[in-house]
């Protein structure tokens, strides 16, 4: 974690690692055209813990689907809504992002 100086003494920590939101975005991205389990867990940089995590999530709010691929497995592939939730989110980073102006 990095501690800055904002001015009269305070601090504001900003951490180096991903936000939930962040990591959500990451793999949507990812099951825009369909991906398998692996595909989205190395591409988003995840570990396996967080990948079963953050599909269950995804999945049950109706984000993400999984479409089952005969016998050859699962791909999971972004739902309409997810697609709408992903614009939703990168508009977010993108007001929120740091400006030009920032001293962090």
């Amino acid at each position: 974690m990095i501690t800055s100086q904002v001015g009269q003494g305070q601090r504001i920590a900003v951490s180096q690692r991903r936000s939930n939101i962040e990591i959500i975005a990451d793999m949507l991205r990812v099951g825009e055209n369909g991906a398998g389990k692996t595909e989205i867990m190395y591409s988003a940089n995840m570990s396996y813990y967080q990948i079963q995590k953050y599909l269950r999530y995804l999945v049950s709010q109706g984000f993400i689907d999984e479409v089952k691929l005969g016998n050859l497995g699962i791909a999971y592939q972004v739902t309409e809504s997810g697609l709408k939730l992903l614009r939703t989110i990168d508009g977010l980073i993108e007001m929120l992002g740091p400006s030009e102006d920032s001293k962090f």
